[in-house]
């Protein structure tokens, strides 16, 4: 069986890097992904996907990258149940296993 995600999106906004009372260090991030293809509209739509970054490379991420920058995950997908107004749901995340910083946006 296989597990495995590639996105290839911009960062929503800048990661902060939070320090866990174990002391491993995680940042949850959303990459907005452009679809391939246009809506009925002709407007290609954008999925917003959360990531979650562990250890060194949420410690990379969090000190290189900013909002805007092109970033490239590898990773996995997870499930978890969470409760929203006393309904259960299932929330999807990406575990990064793997990030490449693709380009930087210059400031102006």
């Amino acid at each position: 069986m296989l597990n495995q995600v590639v996105l290839v999106g911009r960062l929503v906004k800048d990661a902060e890097l939070k320090e866990l009372e174990n002391g491993k260090k995680v940042t949850t991030i959303v990459l907005a992904v452009p679809r391939s293809f246009k809506n009925m509209n002709g407007i290609y739509d954008t999925d917003f996907i959360e990531c979650i970054l562990w250890e060194h490379i949420a410690q990379n991420t969090t000190e290189y990258c900013h909002k805007g920058d092109l970033l490239a995950i590898k990773g996995r997908l997870q499930s978890k149940s969470i409760e929203i107004d006393e309904k259960k749901m299932t929330k999807l995340e990406v575990v990064a296993e793997k990030v490449t910083f693709l380009s930087s946006r210059t400031k102006e």
